[in-house]
């Protein structure tokens, strides 16, 4: 790893962006432990869809880390990393919808490029599963889950990028833009996924 003086200084300058950015009233974010390992400067924030008073979520949550590597590895393209990360329990008839995995991409490049955040080197995976209890769980019945995960190499300014995570993960859990005091219907209360 190569020297950088001001490394340590442009990442306290996003950090800060990152941690000043308001987000609407029924996603609670907060910051957690970074992922260790991952490049030399990260910061993690963790969110819950209207969680309850222990701050468990049955809507949804999201994961969003920043990483800085002044030496750029090749991977990334560039200096800066976005790993975001967002689930949400379906109803099962939703989680059988051969389009479904597409479609979860799809908004996380709409609620990015709404945003005008400017990225590139892309990758990612949306996955849908599908549950069904047995045993002692067989009275929870079938589940359904959806999950994104993604990277990608943001270009400044990086606010618009955590805030399209923060859309995405209210649209997997069912938030439709400015529903901040709608009913949330469709989610699974049992808490499986």
């Amino acid at each position: 790893m190569t020297a950088h003086p001001d490394a340590a200084a442009l990442f306290a300058v996003a950090a800060a962006e990152l941690r000043e950015t308001t987000f609407r009233a029924d996603i609670v974010v907060r910051e957690i432990p970074s992922p260790a390992g991952l490049a030399p400067f990260s910061l993690a924030l963790a969110a819950d869809v209207r969680p309850d008073d222990h701050g468990d979520s049955i809507y949804g949550t999201g994961r969003f880390v920043l990483l800085h590597d002044p030496d750029e590895p090749a991977a990334w393209g560039g200096a800066w990393r976005v790993i975001a990360f967002a689930q949400a329990p379906l109803e099962p008839e939703i989680g059988t919808d051969p389009l479904l995995a597409d479609v979860a991409w799809s908004w996380l490049v709409d609620a990015l490029d709404s945003r005008d955040a400017q990225y590139h080197s892309e990758s990612g995976t949306s996955t849908k599963m599908l549950s069904k209890g047995f045993g002692g769980l067989a009275e929870e019945g079938d589940g359904a889950q959806i999950e994104l995960r993604a990277s990608w190499t943001p270009d400044a300014p990086l606010r618009p990028h955590v805030e399209a995570w923060a859309e995405l993960v209210g649209m997997l859990a069912g938030l439709p833009p400015g529903s901040e005091d709608v009913a949330v219907f469709g989610a699974r209360r049992d808490g499986r996924g």
